[in-house]
């Protein structure tokens, strides 16, 4: 039953806008259902209806995420109770969800959860009946606090951790920072006038439709009638007229037949239906991690998330192409993997860099990051790096893999939109059993080449390295190649001073260091100081002191650097500008 409780303390508010999190949350596996469900050519209106809706509810979690912030809240997304098993009910309400196909049943449950208030309806904080209401409570308990301990008081929070329209872009709607009652009431506005409209007697959201410029945005409510009802809003139509402009229509035809509410449990282990559930369910609950960290003070990768959803649509369309014993198409499950199951894991070291699947290197732990550029004699012979200042970061940041952000280093979300395959090599042998060693007077050089990216600190001025062995009785000669083997980036060079002897390293920090080369050549990402490296797939990396990475996206040694970067004359501009962040 509805509750009369008020929302009158701190912690109750802080707990209602998690709820608040948790419910923008939970409509977004039924929406991504029905839309992987449509044929986009055979249903292009309810594509862009259900795709549109879809898009505005993260918009939805980001806002509410803000209002947490804002009140000295910390939003958890990345936990099991966010993925029970569905059909479940919409967090503290009867609403009930399940993962369907699109069709009239879908319909209806869109229709129920995005359904305005009764005029006069009271605001319920708890068991609500429409969303509106929920909402009417939190900002009731917004204005009380407010009145009661002033706003400094309530809008307690860090103001870094607000997401906003450098980190969000979208087509619709307005994503806002919050610090103020305005601006969380202007928050909270646009939240419920996207679902039900801008009054409970109207349609329309307030926005700008960029579909169809010629109106108004339609509230998703609406957007499910004019779906329902085959007909469009046009300017002058209210909720008692109905939709009276131009006939769209739905092709049930053009609608995979996805099984209601699959779950793991359907399938045998090792099913190829069961695996590709199992490989979506991590991807998803990967950007579950990337949204909460996106929350909690690195705002920045709320675009790597969202450019994840679309590994997460390719994934999902392969499973409705796989078919049941029963003969529906298979579906996604939206079950939650822990973290310590994930093919890349959220845990262990606190400072490590991750391999996204497709996507960008997630660094963890605030390493720093700076830029190093070599310097050349006038012969164009390497001579050293020269560090630059260091580059602001988040404690948790995202580096371009794919060569194309138009944010570089940082990611942008583009290698989502450009299909980026970041297929990673076979796993290398151990640099001791592929090292070649060559021998000198008080020196023993090592080297492996599958790792050298041609940076040319091998190359003395006349003759290579290991040409200039052949003098290193001369102390000058072998203190030249120590000292150009400790330039060396990738470590494909390294040395001892007896053949078998310890490796003798540089001294150098935890840092990543964005390297260019001579003439703006933009160079390979510089790991240094032992920094733990994990693939897509969880597998580590070798653990060494020096290491390169791929950031122009054609090695084929990804995901280190193979030099590739110099063959295509790879420079750092920037890229076209592409939205990442707008559909899925």
């Amino acid at each position: 039953m509805p509750s009369e409780t008020r929302i009158d303390t701190l912690d109750s508010l802080r707990e209602h806008l998690q709820w608040a999190v948790e419910l923008e949350h939970a409509t977004l596996p039924p929406y991504l259902c029905a839309l992987y469900s449509l044929d986009p050519e055979r249903n292009p209106e309810a594509t862009e209806v259900v795709g549109s809706v879809f898009a505005e509810e993260m918009l939805h979690l980001a806002l509410a995420a803000n209002l947490l912030n804002a009140v000295g809240g910390r939003p958890h997304l990345d936990m099991p109770r966010m993925l029970p098993p569905h059909p479940r009910r919409l967090p503290h309400s009867d609403l009930e969800l399940s993962l369907l196909p699109f069709g009239p049943e879908a319909l209806e449950m869109f229709l129920r959860l995005e359904r305005p208030a009764p005029p006069d309806a009271p605001a319920e904080s708890d068991g609500y009946e429409t969303i509106g209401q929920f909402y009417a409570a939190i900002e009731q308990g917004l204005r009380d606090l407010c009145e009661q301990l002033g706003e400094r008081e309530v809008f307690c929070g860090d103001p870094a951790r607000q997401v906003n329209t450098t980190h969000f872009r979208h087509t619709a709607g307005r994503l806002i920072a919050v610090d103020s009652l305005d601006s969380a009431l202007r928050a909270l506005e646009e939240i419920v006038e996207q679902g039900e409209g801008t009054a409970r007697s109207e349609i329309w959201d307030g926005d700008q439709d960029v579909f169809h410029p010629d109106r108004d945005e339609v509230a998703h409510y609406y957007r499910f009638q004019e779906l329902k009802l085959g007909r469009r809003y046009r300017r002058g139509d209210t909720p008692r007229s109905g939709p009276t402009g131009e006939p769209i229509s739905v092709d049930l035809g053009g609608v995979r037949p996805m099984r209601p509410n699959p779950r793991l449990s359907d399938h045998a282990p090792g099913s190829d239906v069961r695996i590709a559930q199992e490989e979506f369910n991590h991807t998803y609950c990967a950007i579950l991690h990337l949204l909460e960290q996106a929350f909690n003070g690195s705002p920045k990768l709320l675009a790597v998330a969202t450019g994840t959803m679309y590994a997460l649509k390719a994934q999902a369309r392969a499973l409705m192409l796989m078919t049941d014993d029963d003969g529906t198409t298979a579906g996604p499950t939206f079950e939650y993997v822990a973290p310590e199951r994930r093919r890349w894991s959220v845990g262990g070291d606190r400072r490590r860099i991750v391999v996204l699947r497709d996507g960008p290197y997630v660094v963890y732990g605030g390493i720093p990051l700076r830029r190093k550029r070599k310097i050349v004699s006038s012969e164009n012979n390497a001579l050293t790096w020269k560090t630059g200042e260091p580059l602001e970061t988040e404690d948790t940041y995202a580096l371009c893999r794919c060569g194309h952000s138009g944010s570089k280093p940082f990611c942008d979300g583009t290698h989502a939109v450009i299909g980026f395959d970041g297929t990673e090599s076979p796993i290398m042998r151990p640099y001791e059993e592929l090292q070649h060693v060559h021998d000198g007077v008080g020196i023993s050089a090592q080297r492996v080449g599958e790792l050298c990216v041609h940076a040319a600190f091998c190359l003395g001025r006349a003759k290579p390295i290991a040409a200039m062995l052949a003098d290193t009785g001369d102390s000058d000669v072998r203190s030249d190649i120590m000292g150009r083997i400790d330039h060396c980036p990738s470590g494909s060079y390294s040395y001892a001073l007896e053949r078998g002897g310890e490796t003798i390293e540089p001294d150098l920090p935890q840092a990543v260091s964005v390297l260019e080369e001579e003439d703006g050549l933009a160079s390979a990402l510089w790991v240094t100081g032992k920094v733990p490296v994990l693939r897509a797939d969880g597998r580590p990396l070798e653990v060494r002191n020096r290491m390169t990475l791929c950031r122009c996206g054609r090695s084929g040694n990804k995901p280190l650097c193979d030099g590739t970067h110099r063959e295509i004359g790879f420079h750092e501009e920037a890229a076209v500008e592409t939205d990442a962040g707008s559909r899925s």
